[in-house]
């Protein structure tokens, strides 16, 4: 028999208001109707005045990577690894998530092309027991010239589900020089001195052919159905350029000149939500709250911390001249667009009940109860605060 749950009594965030009262039927896994007639033989679930979301979209989520090696050289079994950011992103509010791996060879760690590529494929392996949808974000460091060979393997056997462009050579984006990208290696892989100038001169030397394997695998990802993004995009010269290679998505442009060329281009731009509740940006660059601000904001990611995903656009508000229903979309139906998902994204009927009962405690928003294609699968209740 068809499961039908009736969700009531909740205030709903609906594409374009926010609606009090407005009961949501979900059947087959899909939103059936809103305000139905009649119900049938349905379980009914009383909301109490919880705020109704649609299930985030996190399209760069790289706090898989923390999982697997929170220590330099300590690892963790990576079916544990994926578990335990399966079930963290679910109590976040996160129903569908991008895992983030980084393919920089002269990086060390998990950043490892060999070491990401089996990251990826045990994601693939994971995504039948998932509580959530789990897919993977391919980020591609494009002075390795030896990784376009494991990332098309990956495209080709559909383990690959976005793949984005970056470039951490100084002077190029996040590092603005020498001594900021020797200072982020030396933090965050305690490199030697002798180390790191072999990894600049190995990034200089493949910086040449650069474009051309940019060109190729921007045209496998194509081919398969994979979207594009650039990262770190730092002026209107380097978005027209990954515009031309087929990139919908601009990540973390660095500042408002950029970000507005982006949308200009018909990209869409993505800025981290920590940066919401931090104030600032780790690196120095634009503010996610200025980018907002101007108006050149489209989604919004966990980034290192998915957690700060649903606090950041319940805040955002307050900060800014934007409605609930245009933060919640940062998160929702622009992401979902960004990367080519049409079934989800919006409480709207024919789409996935992929769905979050937010409560307030205090001003700290909490995911209460979750649903991923009409299965709960977090119920967390806080009635005792």
């Amino acid at each position: 028999m068809m499961k039908r749950t009736l969700l009531i009594n909740a205030r709903v965030v609906l594409p374009t208001e926010a609606r009090d009262g407005v009961a949501v039927l979900i059947e087959d896994g899909r939103i059936a109707a809103l305000d139905p007639d009649g119900a049938g033989k349905t379980e009914i679930i009383d909301l109490a005045g919880r705020i109704l979301i649609p299930g985030m979209i996190d399209l760069h989520c790289d706090a898989l990577e923390k999982e697997i090696e929170p220590r330099p050289n300590v690892h963790f079994p990576l079916d544990f690894a994926c578990a335990q950011a399966d079930k963290r992103n679910a109590l976040a509010g996160v129903t569908t998530v991008f895992h983030a791996l980084s393919f920089a060879n002269h990086e060390l760690g998990v950043r490892n092309n060999a070491f990401a590529a089996e990251i990826a494929r045990a994601v693939h392996t994971w995504r039948p027991h998932a509580l959530i949808d789990n897919r993977v974000h391919v980020r591609y460091e494009v002075t390795d010239d030896t990784a376009p060979a494991v990332l098309s393997e990956l495209i080709e056997k559909g383990d690959a589900h976005l793949m984005s462009f970056m470039d951490h050579s100084p002077g190029q984006g996040q590092f603005r020089d020498v001594e900021a990208y020797r200072d982020y290696l030396a933090r965050t892989y305690r490199t030697d001195e002798d180390a790191l100038d072999g990894i600049l001169a190995r990034k200089l030397e493949a910086a040449q052919g650069a474009m051309a394997r940019m060109r190729s695998l921007a045209e496998k990802a194509q081919h398969h159905g994979v979207s594009i993004a650039s990262h770190d995009d730092d002026s209107p010269d380097k978005v027209a350029t990954v515009r031309a290679l087929g990139a919908v998505i601009s990540e973390f442009p660095i500042n408002l000149e950029t970000a507005r060329a982006a949308r200009e281009n018909g990209l869409a731009t993505l800025f981290g939500a920590p940066n919401i509740l931090r104030g600032k940006s780790q690196s120095g660059n634009m503010r996610a709250l200025d980018a907002v601000s101007n108006g050149v904001a489209d989604c919004l990611c966990g980034d290192y911390s998915p957690a700060a995903l649903l606090p950041s656009i319940m805040r955002l508000p307050s900060l800014t001249d934007i409605s609930l229903c245009q933060a919640v979309a940062m998160v929702t139906v622009n992401p979902a667009c960004a990367a080519g998902l049409s079934d989800r994204g919006e409480i709207a009927i024919g789409k996935r009940a992929d769905l979050v009962a937010v409560k307030m405690l205090g001003s700290l928003p909490q995911a209460e109860r979750v649903w991923v294609n009409g299965t709960s699968i977090v119920s967390a209740y806080f009635d005792h605060v």
